[in-house]
């Protein structure tokens, strides 16, 4: 059997950035592969000794109340915690952005996050899984060419802090994708979508950390 630690997701000989995948639970495969296309070496993040090393993180979507309770067991909340404190870039989708956002609405009893993003964020903000939903939006900061989101059961920003800029809105003006420094957040899954060019804009910054770091 193939275990997740063994699965080859991503070319181990690729010149990128190491770019972690938090791998608990969610749709990291999908990530991986984006990511391992557009020639990052791939970590699956499972334990406290992945965190280290890794030039970046993806947090997928998935189950953020599952996410934080598997990531305390296992032990990587406080190092991811810390990275993050100290500047590591990280994308956040659907899941992912509740995980990295400071403040939380409607979370269950005992939720935990990661924190580190400026912004109040709500988990399913777009109801059951039944009413998921696509659209195209316009982020400037990707090209003139508008992304198609895919959301299901996504979070929405409800409110977003003096430290951190959207980077799309829907057309009701409520806030779906955000960015701060090297934190990036989107309520959406570019990573099922066939469009890349958000995984190439954190890229980016993973590889204009690397090089200020160097």
């Amino acid at each position: 059997m193939v275990s997740l630690r063994d699965e080859s997701l991503g070319a181990t000989d690729a010149a990128g950035p190491t770019v972690g995948v938090l791998a608990l639970q969610g749709d990291f495969r999908e990530h991986a592969r984006v990511l391992g296309e557009l020639g990052a070496r791939v970590v699956l993040v499972r334990r406290p000794e992945d965190v280290e090393g890794i030039d970046g993180l993806v947090i997928p979507g998935g189950e953020s109340t599952v996410m934080d309770k598997l990531s305390r067991a296992f032990g990587v909340a406080e190092p991811l915690k810390r990275r993050i404190a100290e500047g590591l870039p990280v994308y956040g989708t659907c899941a992912g952005l509740i995980m990295i956002a400071d403040t939380l609405l409607d979370t269950i009893e005992g939720q935990r996050n990661l924190g580190g993003l400026d912004v109040v964020v709500r988990r399913n903000a777009f109801g059951s899984q039944n009413q998921s939903f696509e659209t195209d939006l316009d982020v400037p900061a990707l090209g003139e060419r508008p992304v198609h989101a895919v959301f299901i059961r996504g979070p929405v920003v409800e409110a977003v802090g003096e430290r951190a800029t959207p980077l799309a809105t829907l057309a009701d003006g409520r806030v779906v994708a955000v960015e701060q420094g090297n934190l990036v957040g989107t309520s959406f899954h570019p990573e099922i979508q066939g469009d890349h060019r958000f995984h190439e804009y954190f890229l980016a910054k993973v590889r204009a950390a690397v090089t200020a770091a160097a």
